[in-house]
């Protein structure tokens, strides 16, 4: 046989193997599916279930994979549109996710407003005094959003209670993997921030922001 040849019946010896790992791979996809949707049917009731107790409001057709933490303080709120997605376990975001949704208010009177179809991945959103997502805001895995410095700077009152200063995230925005808000914020709508970012400051709309603290590359 001549050399051509071998190499012929090698590469096909190796596109018969492929296409059989290919016909396993189309069934174990459609298997990972299934058993995301019965994840999905059992943690979205017993979020259901939490979020009375915790007097959440959700909105029609929220669907949850894995089992978010909700914490709300007396006489404060928290108010989430319809159909969200929160995603809390591990598995179900493959960029990786390492903790589950946390929401939660800190303080009396504090507020957390989500709009409609927004798509949180290990997301922790903490409000002592008033957080709001507007409709379709995306949150890629482990992002961080709180309006407070949780504690006070001084060494000698560093367990009290920090300072506050309400975060508004306009419809659109894309806050990519492991990005921070912090207190005082207001990105426009449309922005993208990109990955591993520190807000600090207000971003305005359509504009990709990126950075330590976070600073507009391009508008968009």
């Amino acid at each position: 046989m001549s050399p051509n040849m071998r190499e012929r019946e090698h590469f096909k010896s190796l596109d018969n193997t492929s296409e059989k790992r290919d016909r396993w791979g189309v069934w174990a996809l459609r298997f990972l599916r299934k058993r995301e949707k019965v994840t999905s049917f059992y943690s979205t009731l017993f979020t259901r279930i939490c979020a009375v107790y915790w007097g959440v409001s959700l909105g029609d057709s929220c669907r949850f994979v894995g089992v978010p933490v909700f914490r709300r303080a007396p006489n404060s709120a928290i108010l989430i549109g319809d159909n969200c997605t929160f995603r809390s376990s591990k598995c179900s975001n493959l960029i990786g996710i390492n903790r589950p949704c946390m929401v939660s208010t800190l303080r009396p009177g504090g507020l957390i407003l989500v709009g409609k179809k927004c798509g949180l991945s290990g997301t922790v959103i903490g409000a002592a005094e008033c957080i709001q997502l507007g409709n379709n805001v995306l949150c890629g895995a482990n992002v961080t959003i709180t309006d407070t410095d949780w504690h006070r700077v001084e060494p000698e009152a560093r367990r009290g209670p920090g300072n506050n200063a309400p975060v508004l995230i306009e419809d659109n925005v894309w806050l990519g993997i492991n990005v921070i808000v912090l207190k005082g914020v207001k990105i426009g709508e449309n922005s993208v921030i990109g990955a591993g970012s520190v807000v600090t400051k207000s971003i305005p709309s359509n504009v990709i922001a990126v950075g330590q603290p976070a600073r507009i590359i391009k508008f968009l």
